[in-house]
């Protein structure tokens, strides 16, 4: 039984599943945008809110976790620039995922997640 487990495994080990979500979330932040199957956007969202709450807190442990999360130090210099300060008065919502056609090979649900434009 499955009680009170959450999350999906997209039929990847744990140590795999990990690592794909840092490099997902690292691209997300990199690029604010990205496309990939509905389910791991869905799983990376939390991931990536979490990174740019980090990022709004903005001291020097808050730094540290980002950076032993994020795979590029580059990416965690925007994050705390440029990314946070964006979303300062924003107390979450900071990505959207927006689906799009489904995948030729496999025929799965596609999605854009990107992260959300203050203006």
């Amino acid at each position: 039984m499955r009680h009170n487990k959450s999350g999906r495994r997209l039929g990847r080990t744990t140590s795999h599943r990990i690592a794909m979500f840092r490099n997902m979330v690292t691209s997300l932040l990199n690029h604010e945008r990205i496309i990939t199957t509905d389910s791991k956007a869905k799983e990376i969202r939390s991931v990536a809110e979490k990174m740019i709450t980090l990022g709004k807190r903005g001291d020097l442990h808050a730094h540290r976790q980002a950076a032993a999360y994020i795979r590029e130090k580059s990416v965690v210099t925007k994050l705390f620039t440029t990314i946070a300060p964006r979303y300062k008065e924003r107390s979450g919502g900071y990505t959207r995922i927006i689906k799009i056609s489904q995948r030729l090979g496999d025929s799965a649900q596609m999605s854009v997640i990107e992260l959300v434009e203050e203006s």
